[in-house]
């Protein structure tokens, strides 16, 4: 029987050792259940409760409560004990062990949330706001290339529009405005960028009325660029009737690109450039500085993300017009096709040197095929030129056209 009142309880409440962290000032109730062995030959159950090792007294300023329930068989008890902790200082926290017949115990650990618990909540909150901060200065310093990046590959591309030019640029004749242009913004937009762009050096809208030449010139461009200099903002147009003449131009053409420049000698509240500033949704407005000049500074990269999407063919594909057809140059080909070695027949060809050689007369008496003569069909004269390769050539700078035409069309 000994070894049957030895036998520990089963906790029902706590399962386990508990660890809390109730505020100063709350009430916690720590609840302690469990099934105890009952027989005739075991002592009644006892719970005991203790603090940091040590047994609470009957003097002490915690509440009991204590209850047990006998099993329909009398072979366990349930016994309950509630004990309530109320924390009124730092000396009410600790270690609370609830102790059945001291065979075995399970216990409530109390700490106070002092400084230490917001410091987590401290650290977060910083790390959140550096991670924003470095956020907001990579977007500020990259913004502009991940936004060329993406127009380069992803942006429409503005073809088949019938449009002869990109960008119409419009300034006064004035010495700083012919240098700024000729020297320094048609170099960087067509030599380093591949931009076509038509120059008008004349009033851009007198009397803020179109002329027929500025229609048919827009018409005729995707962009309009115009240089807003000192001299430009001392037109009659741009100080009397602006607001008309940018209406205007917005019917004209699809966003217009205005430049100013920093350090302007005229009064920085110019009627023109209020405006302009009032609707920068509907217009570009860029600024040239001491620094605009680099390359790779951001005025370029704000003008590149207002000028339609620049399409690179890389010399290596070939003209693109004859790209669809395999590369197969239709002013070698006569009739027939042309093998996947790039060879030409010599029995469709009747030219086999192609451009290279020097032509007779098209009109009149057909040369004399070249197997009248005894030599083998294509030993006369194609072996002076190789012309394996001329299929594969880039004919964007060629000029010249030529009308082929076949014994048939005779």
């Amino acid at each position: 029987m000994a070894d049957v009142c030895s036998r520990a309880p089963d906790f029902l409440s706590p399962p386990g050792d508990q660890t809390l962290a109730p505020a100063l000032g709350s009430v916690v109730t720590l609840n302690c259940t469990a099934w105890v062995v009952s027989s005739p030959h075991c002592p009644l159950p006892s719970v005991q409760w203790l603090k940091d090792g040590l047994p609470l007294g009957n003097g002490s300023r915690h509440g009991l409560h204590e209850d047990s329930w006998v099993k329909a068989n009398s072979s366990e008890v349930l016994v309950s004990s509630v004990l309530g902790v109320n924390l009124t200082g730092a000396e009410d926290y600790g270690a609370f062990t609830c102790s059945v017949w001291n065979v075995s115990s399970s216990s409530f650990t109390l700490w106070r949330a002092g400084p230490a618990g917001h410091l987590a909540a401290v650290l977060a909150s910083l790390l959140v706001l550096l991670a924003l901060l470095l956020a907001a200065l990579l977007y500020v310093k990259c913004r502009l290339n991940v936004q060329l990046w993406y127009q380069d590959n992803y942006g429409e591309v503005e073809m088949n529009d019938g449009k002869l030019y990109d960008a119409y640029v419009s300034y006064s004749d004035s010495p700083e405005d012919r240098k700024f242009v000729n020297f320094i913004l048609k170099p960087q937009l067509e030599r380093h960028r591949g931009y076509k762009l038509f120059l008008d050096d004349r009033d851009l809208l007198p009397r803020a009325e179109p002329s027929a030449d500025l229609l048919v010139n827009l018409s005729r461009c995707r962009r309009l660029i115009v240089v807003l200099s000192d001299a430009f903002l001392g037109r009659a147009w741009c100080s009397h009737s602006f607001r008309e003449g940018l209406c205007r131009l917005l019917e004209l053409t699809r966003r217009p690109i205005f430049i100013t420049f920093e350090g302007q000698r005229r009064d920085p509240e110019h009627p023109a450039l209020l405006l302009l500033r009032q609707h920068r949704h509907l217009v570009t407005l860029l600024r040239w500085r001491p620094g605009s000049v680099t390359p790779s500074s951001d005025f370029w990269k704000e003008l590149r993300l207002a000028l339609p999407r620049k399409v690179q063919y890389r010399t290596r594909e070939g003209d693109p017009q004859t790209r669809l057809q395999d590369d197969k140059d239709p002013m070698l080909i006569v009739r027939g096709h042309v093998s996947e070695g790039r060879t030409l027949d010599p029995e469709l060809d009747l030219d086999p040197e192609g451009d290279l050689g020097v032509r007779g007369p098209v009109f009149g008496e057909p040369p004399a095929p070249p197997h009248a003569s005894g030599v083998s069909p294509g030993e006369a004269r194609g072996s002076e030129v190789d012309v394996s390769d001329l299929g594969s050539r880039n004919y964007n700078a060629r000029t010249d056209f030529y009308c082929l035409v076949s014994e048939e069309d005779m």
